[in-house]
This record gives C-alpha cells, sequence and structure tokens, in this order.
C-alpha cells in the first residue's frame, strides 16, 4: 500500500495554526511574569508593614516613656502663656516642653496644658504644686496619663439615645403637638 501524502497527524499538525499556539503560549509566559511581579510586590509589602509595625512599637514605647514624664494642669488662665507656666513649674526642675491645648474650631486655649520634664522623678515634685494658685486660679495638677487606643469615655461612640432637648423621641414631636394635647 503505497501513501501519497502525508499521513494524517501530520495533516492535523499542518491544519492547527502555529501562531495560535504561539500566542496561547506567550500569554502564559505574560502571566506569569504578572504573578511573579505580584508576588515580590508582596513580599515588599509585608517587609514594609513589618518595617512599620516596629515603628508604631517603638513610638508606643516613646510615648510612654513622654507620659511617664509628663503632667497634665487643668484650670489654667485662658491668657496664660507656655513661657509662665514653664516659670511656675520651673522650680520642679528641668522641662522639655509645654503644651498648650487650643480648640480646633475657634482656635482658643482649652483651659489645659501639658508639662513634660527632662526625666520621670520631676512628676512627684511636680505634683507637690497642685491646688497651687497661678493667675488667681486653683491649678490642678496629675500626672499624665496613656490613652489606650480604642477606650472612650465621655461622648465618644455607644452613647445612645435618639437626640437631645425636647424633641426626643421616635416621634419627632414636641410633647403631642397635633394629637389634641390636653394639660390636665
Amino acid at each position: 500500500m503505497a501513501t501519497e501524502g502525508p499521513e494524517p497527524t501530520e495533516v492535523m499538525e499542518e491544519q492547527i495554526p502555529h501562531e495560535e499556539g504561539g500566542e496561547e503560549e506567550e500569554e502564559i509566559a505574560a502571566m506569569k511574569r504578572r504573578v511573579a511581579e505580584m508576588e515580590s510586590d508582596a513580599a515588599k509589602l509585608r517587609e514594609m508593614q513589618t518595617a512599620l509595625d516596629q515603628q508604631s512599637s517603638d513610638l508606643a514605647e516613646n510615648k510612654e516613656d513622654i507620659d511617664a514624664r509628663s503632667i497634665f494642669v487643668g484650670n489654667v488662665d485662658y491668657g496664660a502663656s507656655p513661657e509662665e507656666i514653664q516659670a511656675h513649674f520651673q522650680s520642679c526642675g528641668s522641662i522639655n516642653r509645654v503644651t498648650i491645648l487650643l480648640d480646633k474650631f475657634s482656635g482658643s486655649p482649652k483651659g489645659y496644658a501639658y508639662v513634660e520634664f527632662a526625666e520621670p522623678s520631676l512628676v512627684a515634685q511636680a505634683l507637690v504644686l497642685n491646688e497651687s494658685v497661678f493667675r488667681g486660679r486653683n491649678l490642678k495638677v496629675t500626672p499624665k496619663r496613656t490613652n489606650l487606643p480604642g477606650m472612650t469615655r465621655g461622648r465618644g461612640r455607644g452613647r445612645g439615645g435618639r437626640g437631645r432637648g425636647p424633641f426626643r423621641g421616635s416621634r419627632g414631636g414636641y410633647r403631642g403637638r397635633g394629637r389634641g394635647f390636653a394639660p390636665y
């Protein structure tokens, strides 16, 4: 039996264009390159996250150290300057910084300040000045506390209720307005 022409398998190979197979291989290779790039980017992100976590833990330790060397001063006169507060607490020891907090909307002082000392042992000496008179007001001096993340107090989230004032309640009216109000 003599065959004239190519074998059937060879014919089928010739019928499949080699270009499509080449394009698919190129797409697969491109996808593999993209996956490799994404994996290297993910590794870089993990390294950056580790570095940020380390920095934040260092900052937290640094913040606790600063808070251990600081005091809260309440009932401060609104016209007081940091230099005056520093002069009042100068007898306690070396002061690094005096911070008077301001209202973020009006820019006026809130009436309290923080004093950071050079050493934690100076905080005890500053506490002796509790109830001392400064510009005609009795100062409230306490050690500065370290705020814990997620801990809120006062008017923070979770307060509940449906509002304040005379318009409380789910109906929104004022004490029965429109329902035939009878005072007796």
